[in-house]
C-alpha cells in the first residue's frame, strides 16, 4: 500500500523538526505518526523506504540523528500490531533492510546487535555477539580510543576509519553514532550506521595523486627529477621502492638508464638479466601500456609495473614494489591514469635538456677558452631554471709582460639578445684592454660603444688592470657588484672606491679610478650578481657571506678557493641567475735558493721548490715534472759546474709570469770534463726541453746558466 500524502507530509515536517530541535517532543510525534499509520493501514516497509529518501537530502552528520524518529514510529506500529505479528521477527527483518551497516551499543560501548550489511563490512558474524570493546576489526587502536572518548563527551561522532575485515583486508568506513536517552536524560544506549567508502575513497586517493604528480612533472627538468617525483608520490599509494627508466637512443648502443630509490647510478649493463629482458619485450608493447610483471608467482625475483611510454622516443619506465605482492586493481588504475602525464613529462624534458645543451654550448662558445695566468681560476655557473644563455661574462688578459687586465660585465636580459649584447661589449673591452687602456677610460669608452648596441643599457661591468710585479691594482666599476679582497689576518674588504653608473646612463664627467695593492698571498674575487643575489635576502648578505669564504680559503690555490665559493653559496635548488667569477690569488714572492753546489743540498731545494709551486697554484702533476727537471738541472751544476776541488755556488730563482713560471738555474764556474766510465747519463737537456715549453742555456768560461719557462695556457 502507498503512503498517503498527507501522512508523507506529516512525517517529513516531524523529521526536520527531530533534527532541528531534538529532544522527548520530537520523539513523541513519531509515536503519534505511528499509531495513525495502523489506523491508515499504511506499510511499514514503505514508510522506511519514504524516511530514507527524506534523509538523504540531509548532511551525512544528520542522518543518524534522524533514526530515533524512525524507531519510534516503527515501534508504535510494532506494538499495535504485536498480536498479530512476532515482534522479533518483524524487528529483526526491518533493520536488515537498511542498506547501511547499523549497530547498537549499550552505555559501556559492547554492541549488542547488528544487522547483515554491517557484518558483510566487518566479516565479523552475529553468533559472536556481544562485541566488547576493543573490537576485533579496529586497526588504530589509539586512534579509535580517541573517538570513543569523544563520543562519550558530545553525544554524537561522525568519521573515517580504516576497518579490518576477518579475512585480513584493510577497508575504509564512514561511521555515524548518536546517543539514545531512556527517561531522564542519561544515556541509554548508542546506535550508529556504518558505510564501505573504500571504492570511493580509492577512486579519490588516485585522482589526487594523478593531479599532484601531472603538476610537478609538468615542471621537471630532467629525467631524473621526473623520476623523484614518482617515487615521492608513489611511494605510499602502490608501496613504490624504486623507478628505473630507460631509453633507447640509437641502434647497437646502449640505452640510457635512470634510476631513481638507488644511491648510486646503474648502467645498462649492471642492471639485472632478468629486468634487462622486461625491458626489451617492453618494446614491442604497444604505447601506453601497462603491464604486471611477476604478479603473483613465488619464483619470479621482481614484482611490479612495466609501463611503456609514449611521445618520449623509445621509453619504458619500471616501478618496483617493496615487496614482491600480487598486483591489485587500483594500482593498475592508478599508473594507467599517470601514463599519458609522464609521457608528456619525459617528452618535455628530453626537448628541454637538448635546448640547454645547446644554449651551453652557445654560452661556452662565447667565454674565453685559453687558460688564465698563474694565480687566476675562472668559473662560469648558468641558472638551472631558464634555457636562455645569460649576459654574463668575464675575461683576463696578459697585457704586456707584467699587467693582467680583468673585465667582469653583467647584461640586462637573457636570451640570444643577451649574448649578442654581451659578445660586442667583451670584444670591445678586449681590445681597449689589449691597446693599453687603463680602466676609467675602458669603460668611458665602453659608454660609447654601448650607446651604439640596442640592449646595452643599463649593463654592469668591473675592470681591473693588475701589476704582477709590484701587486698594485687600479680598478674602475660601471655599477658593477664590488670586488672582493681577503688578505691574511684582516677582515675581507669590498672594493668601492671607484664606483659609477652603469653603462649608457647619463653621467656627469669621466669615469673614477681607484688604486689598491694585491700583497703577496691576498685573494681578490669579482663576480656577478647571480652569486650573492637571493629573492628571500638582501644582496649585502650574500656579499658579506661570499667574502667570509673567500677569508677562509685565502692559503689555497686560487682553484680551490673558486670551487669552494660556488659550492658554499649555491642555493638547495642551483643558481638561479648565471654566475660568473674570477678569483686571483697573487703569487708569493719570487723564490731565491742560493747554496753551496753539493748532493746534500738537492733534497732541500726540491722540497723549497715543491711549497713555492704549491701556494703559486700550480697544478699538482705539472709541479712534480718541474721538480724532476730542477732537480736535473741542478745535478748538472753540482757534476760539471766546477774544475776546482772546492764546490762553488748554485743559484736558483723561480717567478710567476704572466700566464706561466720561469726557473734559473746558475752557477759561477767552467766545465768539467766527465768521468771516464760515465753512468747512464746525458738525457738531462731532452727531459727539460720535453717538459718544459723553452729552454736556454748560457755557458761561459765563468759559469753556466739554464732558464726554463713554463707556460700554463
Amino acid at each position: 500500500m502507498m503512503v498517503a500524502d498527507d501522512f508523507r507530509g506529516n512525517y517529513a515536517k516531524a523529521l526536520r523538526r527531530h533534527l532541528d530541535e531534538g529532544g522527548e517532543a520530537s520523539v513523541a510525534t513519531g509515536r503519534d505518526l505511528g499509531l495513525r499509520a495502523v489506523r491508515e493501514r499504511l506499510s511499514s516497509a514503505e514508510i522506511v523506504e519514504d524516511h530514507f529518501k527524506l534523509v538523504e537530502q540531509t548532511p551525512a552528520a544528520s542522518r543518524a540523528a534522524a533514526l530515533p524518529l524512525l524507531l519510534h514510529t516503527l515501534t508504535a506500529i510494532d506494538v499495535a500490531t504485536r498480536a498479530s505479528i512476532d515482534r522479533f521477527a518483524f524487528r529483526t527483518a526491518l533493520v536488515n533492510s537498511l542498506q547501511e551497516g547499523f549497530f547498537v551499543a549499550d552505555r559501556a560501548g559492547t554492541i549488542i546487535e547488528f544487522n547483515e550489511a554491517f557484518a558483510d563490512i566487518t566479516g565479523c558474524g552475529a553468533e559472536g555477539l556481544p562485541y566488547e570493546w576493543p573490537y576485533p576489526w579496529l586497526v588504530d587502536l589509539d586512534l579509535a580510543s580517541q573517538r570513543l572518548s569523544q563520543l562519550i563527551d558530545e553525544g554524537g561522532l561522525q568519521s573515517e576509519t580504516p576497518v579490518r575485515h576477518r579475512d585480513g583486508r584493510i577497508a575504509w568506513a564512514e561511521v555515524s553514532i548518536n546517543s539514545v536517552t531512556g527517561s531522564g536524560d542519561e544515556r541509554a544506549a548508542y546506535v550508529g550506521t556504518i558505510r564501505d567508502i573504500t571504492a570511493s575513497r580509492a577512486s579519490a586517493a588516485r585522482e589526487s595523486a594523478v593531479v599532484r604528480l601531472a603538476t610537478a612533472v609538468g615542471i621537471a627538468t630532467s629525467v631524473a627529477e621526473v623520476l623523484d617525483i614518482v617515487l615521492d608520490e608513489l611511494r605510499s599509494a602502490i608501496d613504490l621502492e624504486r623507478a628505473v627508466a630507460v631509453t633507447w637512443t640509437k641502434a647497437g648502443v646502449d640505452p640510457e638508464v635512470q634510476v631513481a630509490g638507488m644511491p648510486e647510478p646503474i648502467g645498462w649493463r649492471e642492471l639485472d638479466p632478468f629486468l634487462q629482458a622486461k625491458f626489451e619485450e617492453a618494446l614491442e608493447s604497444p604505447p601506453l601500456s601497462v603491464r604486471a610483471i611477476g604478479a603473483g608467482g613465488p619464483s619470479e625475483p621482481w614484482s611490479g609495473l612495466m609501463v611503456v611510454l609514449s611521445g618520449a622516443g623509445s621509453t619504458a619506465l619500471w616501478l618496483e614494489h617493496r615487496e614482491p605482492h600480487v598486483v591489485g586493481e587500483d594500482d593498475r588504475l592508478l599508473v594507467t591514469a599517470l601514463v599519458g602525464h609522464l609521457s608528456l613529462a619525459i617528452q618535455h624534458v628530453r626537448q628541454f635538456e637538448m635546448a640547454r645543451e645547446a644554449s651551453l654550448t652557445l654560452q661556452r662558445t662565447m667565454l674565453p677558452t685559453s687558460k688564465p695566468p698563474v694565480g687566476f681560476a675562472v668559473r662560469y655557473e648558468p641558472a638551472v631554471a631558464p634555457l636562455e644563455i645569460g649576459g654574463d661574462w668575464y675575461d683576463v688578459l696578459a697585457v704586456g709582460d707584467h699587467q693582467i687586465g680583468i673585465v667582469v660585465g653583467d647584461c640586462v636580459g637573457s636570451g640570444l639578445s643577451a649574448a649578442a649584447v654581451m659578445g660586442q661589449l667583451r670584444s670591445s673591452a678586449r681590445v681597449l684592454l689589449v691597446n693599453g687602456t687603463t680602466p676609467g677610460r675602458l669603460l668611458d669608452e665602453l659608454d660609447s660603444a654601448a650607446a651604439l648596441i640596442s640592449g646595452a643599457y643599463c649593463t654592469t661591468v668591473f675592470v681591473g688592470l693588475i701589476d704582477t710585479d709590484t701587486g698594485e691594482m687600479t680598478y674602475s666599476s660601471a655599477g658593477h657588484v664590488p670586488a672582493l679582497l681577503a688578505v691574511p689576518g684582516a677582515t675581507p674588504e669590498t672594493l668601492t672606491g671607484a664606483t659609477s653608473v652603469p653603462l649608457a646612463v647619463q653621467k656627469s664627467g669621466p669615469r673614477p679610478e681607484a688604486s689598491k695593492f694585491l700583497s703577496a698571498g691576498a685573494a681578490l674575487m669579482l663576480y656577478t650578481d647571480g652569486l650573492v643575489e637571493r629573492r628571500e635576502g638582501l644582496i649585502d648578505n650574500g656579499i658579506h657571506y661570499a667574502g667570509q669564504v673567500l677569508a677562509e680559503t685565502i692559503e689555497f690555490p686560487a682553484e680551490v678557493v673558486a670551487d669552494a665559493v660556488l659550492s658554499r653559496l649555491a642555493p638547495k635548488d642551483g643558481f638561479d641567475d648565471d654566475v660568473a667569477i674570477v678569483v686571483y690569488r697573487r703569487p708569493p714572492a719570487s723564490l731565491e735558493i742560493d747554496v753551496v753546489a753539493t748532493p746534500d743540498q738537492l733534497s732541500d731545494i726540491r722540497g723549497r721548490l715543491t711549497t713555492w709551486l704549491r701556494a703559486t697554484g700550480i697544478p699538482d702533476d705539472l709541479a712534480g715534472d718541474i721538480v724532476l727537471v730542477v732537480n736535473e738541472a741542478c745535478t748538472n751544476s753540482i757534476e760539471h759546474g766546477y774544475r776546482a776541488s772546492e764546490p762553488g755556488r748554485m743559484l736558483v730563482c723561480a717567478e710567476a709570469r704572466g700566464r706561466g713560471i720561469s726557473i734559473r738555474i746558475a752557477d759561477f764556474g767552467s766545465w768539467k770534463l766527465p768521468d771516464a766510465n760515465p753512468r747512464a747519463r746525458g738525457r738531462g737537456v731532452p727531459l727539460m726541453r720535453a717538459v718544459s715549453g723553452a729552454v736556454t742555456l748560457d755557458g761561459t768560461s765563468t759559469g753556466t746558466t739554464v732558464t726554463m719557462n713554463f707556460d700554463l695556457g
